[in-house]
């Protein structure tokens, strides 16, 4: 039996999936070329981590894995995940630490904000661990955090990456009154396989989501992403272009699943790179403002430059 060992926080010992540990162990075929990339190793990478720790803060970029936390952090781009690094949640694909969180740090908006200052981002991205155990599953705290970044750097784009909220009447629209840039909810995956990839959420309820951001505030752009090589067809990607579409969302990622450790989901594909152009363009021509696609493609990367060419996009639709 394989352990998976928490190997970022000040407890090294303690079982990072614990409900992952009796599993059997699910072999991925090897990355091709196209998914390898270089150990992070830059002055500016190490300037950026050295502000994260300062500052007590968790980032999805550490946290997740993310495969581009080298070129992000060399920039002083990273993406902060609030309200502790723990998630009540147990998705088959995520690396986040599962169980019982932490209450939450009353001080972790300032912190967030003050961080986006030394870093001196012009757009920054804020998300979450899913917080069921909390009665508006963490929302007044996302609130707070936009609040507290507006009052710290207020000429600061701010996208946020937020939980489904799921049975927690009222939690949305207190995000959206704080009135963030960019509302982003990921999907994730292809309803098909939800239960045995993202089975505490149902796949309507987060389109419903997204459609009810726009419904409040359609000066809001929203945003969301799936990932490819989960198992999927083709026809199914592209019906979630379209359900997304009904929901007037404007832009989409598809980026390649990684397979964490062995106990997570397996890898069932590499997408080749001109796979994941097709997609592109299809996306384009059903209407999304912005669309990014690529083996690499993450929810936040390359956010700043992504928001910029949103925006343009929108402008040069009103004019």
């Amino acid at each position: 039996m394989v352990t998976i060992v928490d190997t970022l926080s000040n407890t090294p010992l303690r079982p990072r999936h614990p409900e992952k540990a009796n599993r059997p162990d699910s072999i991925s075929p090897a990355k091709p070329a196209w998914i390898r990339v270089k150990a992070p190793t830059t002055r500016g990478y190490a300037d950026t981590r050295n502000i994260v720790r300062e500052n007590g803060l968790v980032t999805v970029c550490e946290e997740a894995g993310c495969p581009n936390i080298g070129e992000c952090w060399d920039k002083k781009h990273a993406t902060f995940m609030i309200m502790g690094d723990t998630c009540t949640r147990a998705c088959a694909f995520c690396n986040v630490k599962t169980g019982l969180p932490e209450a939450l740090d009353a001080g972790e908006p300032e912190h967030v904000a003050e961080a986006t200052f030394k870093l001196g981002l012009a757009h920054v991205v804020v998300t979450s661990v899913d917080r069921d155990d909390l009665a508006d599953g963490g929302a007044a705290h996302i609130a707070a955090t936009i609040r507290a970044i507006r009052a710290k750097c207020p000429t600061t784009t701010i996208e946020v990456l937020t939980p489904d909220f799921l049975r927690k009447d009222g939690a949305l629209e207190q995000v959206v009154a704080a009135k963030p840039d960019v509302f982003n909810h990921n999907l994730e995956t292809v309803p098909s396989r939800y239960l045995s990839v993202r089975p505490g959420a149902r796949y309507f309820h987060s389109i419903r989501l997204l459609q009810r951001v726009k419904e409040i505030d359609p000066t809001i752009f929203t945003k969301s992403g799936i990932m490819v090589g989960l198992g999927e067809q083709r026809h199914e990607v592209l019906q979630v272009m379209d359900d997304l579409r009904s929901a007037e969302v404007d832009f989409l990622t598809i980026g390649q699943y990684l397979q964490p450790t062995k106990k997570h989901h397996a890898v069932m594909s590499y997408v080749t790179p001109e796979e994941f152009s097709n997609y592109e363009t299809v996306a384009y021509t059903k209407g999304f403002l912005m669309v990014s696609a690529s083996p690499l493609t993450r929810s936040s990367h390359h956010a700043g430059e992504d928001f910029a060419k949103l925006k343009a996009a929108r402008d040069a639709m009103t004019r």
